[in-house]
């Protein structure tokens, strides 16, 4: 008969394979993490010029793009909306025109896609201070 106590192991955690894991999932995090940078838009801000005089003799660009997705060139109607008759009608004033900006106005309701059009053909045409003009609606936040 045996009266002494048993010896009890005590229990032991190996911690080897717990770190392998983890350094695995660290690994696996890195690498599928994505570091792109968004595309970014610059915009100059106009600013106000201390004397304050408005220079109304400077001819500009002004294309309004309807409701309905035609287009206005310095409030002339076009045949169609077509960009290719846009790019002409454009070509056709640069001449005559003393400004490099061109105005972009459009309805409430036109597409979005005419406006982009729009931008697009001036783009192309070398303008580079496209202004989009916008209109505070009469009894909003009153």
């Amino acid at each position: 008969m045996k009266l002494r106590p048993s010896s009890r192991d005590e229990p032991e955690i190996n911690l080897t394979s717990l770190i392998d894991v983890v350094l695995l999932l660290l690994v696996f995090f890195m690498i599928t993490t994505s570091f792109v940078r968004e595309s970014e838009l610059s915009i100059r801000l106009p600013e106000v010029d201390s004397e304050g005089s408005l220079i109304a003799d400077v001819k500009s660009l002004e294309i309004t793009v309807t409701a309905r997705g035609s287009y206005l060139v310095n409030d002339r109607a076009l045949v169609d909306s077509q960009p290719a008759t846009l790019q002409a009608a454009i070509r056709k004033l640069m001449p005559d025109l003393d400004a490099e900006t061109v105005t972009i106005s459009a309805d409430a309701q036109a597409q979005h896609q005419a406006v982009v059009t729009a931008m697009d053909v001036v783009g192309r045409l070398g303008f580079v201070n496209i202004s989009i003009a916008t209109v505070t609606a009469s009894g909003q936040g009153d």
